[in-house]
């Protein structure tokens, strides 16, 4: 599970909110790639850290074949084990589709099956801090304790999450044939005018939590009784979208400068959620129909842009709505091109079921949390590519912001938040010696609500050179991390989400809430790419130990792993 630290990089909340955690896992839709071309592929990857007692490994596939010009079909599987450097860490994630894709002139057509299976064991954190600050002292100068000896809050305690889905895009153009001169002959030429676009999305998904210990008093509420304490949760989800539309492309004339495209949508979610007798359900069904538009430009060097924006009609759509924008700029400045992309959005939309309604063994609401959420963002970016720099820079203003609050219940903070957000990525080289800088700073105007770290580096000095008569390629070099103090979000296991730490006063008024940061991360590594073949070897966290503070918390009580190698490979075939 994870959260990113910029604000700026966070995914929107989705209807099932058990996934959010693993947005580095799974892959939503809108982000799939599909292969087309005239011969097959294949990439096998493996990798694996630690040792037998307490590694990880993680094994990737992905086959992709053509068979005619127009249609293609393949599968990808990711899976990942980890048997946990701390006591009951275990982790089994599986991550799999199948997909195929026609493309003709009129009819184009997209289909992916995905499924996802997500396990983990759930510790809680481990009771005291001091068993990474001062071991020493835990140990009363005595030993110092491995890992894996560490206790923990929770023990024989799981989370699962399962999650499938069906989805398919496929359009109908209409247009005509035209003669294209090339050097020596005339080709014909398919140019479409209107499409008839149809896209269908099916999901459907279960979130678990067993306990078979709930420590005593480790809960502050109980509402389902199961005759001894544990905890045995579960709630599931279905959804199924359907939307319309009809485009005119871009470019069937010289007038066409931009497509345009109209849309309507319409989606049923289902839920299911527990009740005070565990053996009984409460169903709950939403509807929800939007009508939307774009505007588009894509083609050109110069000048691209693109409008889209949607709002609800029926159901609990009414009163929502998106916008979203953005222009991309290219122009000539010192005999270099220099690109400038503006993005602006704004949103009123109303919080997910599960953050307004949800039933467990300790966590209970119902008909929370009813107001929308107003966000409005501004983003400029500026690239140039000969100096190799990258400089972003934006500003989001959010009304009615939903959070988990200190007591893990979801909430809405009524009044506006600001957050001011800049990144500049600058990389350098001098011969064989690159150095790849990242920064970003960032500012919550209510960090007691909306906490984030001020500052965040990353700083990647290595070699690049050609061996071996210039056929294996060489990355030789180091890499660190690292964040600026600041009161971070905590993790509760029992709803899977992160959320704000408890505020505890005591007689002399002082903040108990936990600081992470001000800790580096380094790594030293080594990458070789020979033909179709890279491998890559690491030594992760090699500071561990070196350094006075040994503070190496992402999250308050969850330790990053210690020192350990990692090695991996990844193999591409052709044929």
């Amino acid at each position: 599970a994870r959260y990113s630290r910029l604000f700026f990089e966070r995914p929107e909340v989705s209807e099932n909110i058990f996934l959010n955690p693993f947005s580095s896992f799974i892959v939503p839709t809108n982000r799939f790639k599909f292969t087309n071309s005239n011969m097959p592929y294949t990439n096998l990857s493996y990798y694996k850290g630690g040792g037998k007692v307490d590694g990880e490994e993680l094994f990737k596939a992905y086959f992709s074949v053509n068979a005619n010009k127009q249609l293609a079909v393949g599968f990808n599987i990711d899976y990942l084990y980890g048997r946990g450097f701390y006591r009951s860490q275990s982790t089994a994630h599986f991550n799999g589709s199948l997909f195929g894709s026609y493309v003709g002139d009129r009819y184009r057509a997209h289909f992916i099956y995905a499924a996802n299976n997500l396990k983990m064991a759930e510790n809680g954190g481990i009771i005291d801090d001091r068993y990474i600050t001062d071991p020493q002292a835990m140990a009363e100068g005595k030993k110092e304790y491995e890992a894996t000896n560490i206790p923990t809050q929770l023990t024989d305690t799981w989370n699962k999450n399962t999650d499938f889905s069906l989805f398919l895009t496929h359009r109908y153009n209409l247009g005509f044939y035209r003669d294209v001169a090339m050097d020596k002959d005339t080709i014909s030429e398919f140019v479409p005018v209107t499409g008839f676009i149809h896209t269908a999305k099916f999901e459907r998904g279960k979130h678990s939590f067993l306990s078979n210990a709930d420590p005593q008093d480790y809960y502050k509420e109980t509402y389902i009784d199961w005759g001894s304490a544990m905890s045995n949760d579960s709630a599931s989800y279905s959804s199924l979208k359907n939307t319309f539309g009809i485009a005119l492309l871009e470019g069937f004339n010289k007038y066409a400068k931009a497509g345009l495209t109209i849309f309507l949508s319409h989606k049923i979610n289902q839920y299911e959620l527990m009740t005070v007798e565990p053996e009984r359900r409460n169903s709950y069904t939403e509807q929800e129909f939007y009508a939307g538009g774009e505007l588009a430009k894509r083609q050109g060097r110069l000048l691209r842009y693109n409008a889209t924006g949607e709002i609800g009609v029926v159901g609990k759509a009414v009163g929502q709505f998106r916008l979203n924008g953005d222009i991309d700029l290219n122009f000539h400045l010192w005999h270099d091109t220099v690109t400038f992309i503006g993005r602006a959005s704004v949103t009123n939309t109303l919080p997910s079921f599960y953050i307004r309604n949800y039933h467990s063994t300790h966590f209970w609401w119902d008909d929370a949390n009813q107001e929308k959420e107003f966000r409005s963002r501004i983003e400029g970016e500026l690239n140039v590519e000969h100096w190799k720099t990258n400089l972003r820079a934006g500003v989001e203003n959010i009304k009615n912001y939903t959070y988990f609050n200190a007591e893990a219940i979801p909430t809405q903070h009524e009044e506006s938040i600001q957050v001011m957000s800049a990144v500049l990525n600058q990389n350098f080289r001098l011969g064989i010696f690159h150095l790849d800088n990242e920064v970003s700073w960032q500012k919550s105007s209510n960090t007691d609500v909306l906490p984030l770290p001020k500052l965040s580096l990353y700083h990647n000095f290595y070699i690049e050179t050609k061996l071996a008569k210039k056929v294996l390629s060489l990355q030789l070099g180091a890499d660190v991390r690292y964040f600026t103090k600041y009161k971070a979000l905590t993790y509760t296991p029992a709803i899977q989400q992160f959320h704000l730490q408890a505020r505890v006063e005591g007689e002399e008024e002082e903040d108990s809430r936990i600081e992470v940061g001000n800790y580096p991360i380094i790594n030293l590594y080594a990458n070789l790419h020979l033909k179709r073949t890279r491998i890559f070897v690491m030594m992760y966290h090699v500071n561990e130990g070196m350094i006075g503070d040994s503070n190496y918390f992402l999250v308050p009580h969850f330790p990053i792993n210690q020192r350990l190698f990692k090695l991996g490979f990844s193999w591409n075939f052709y044929d």
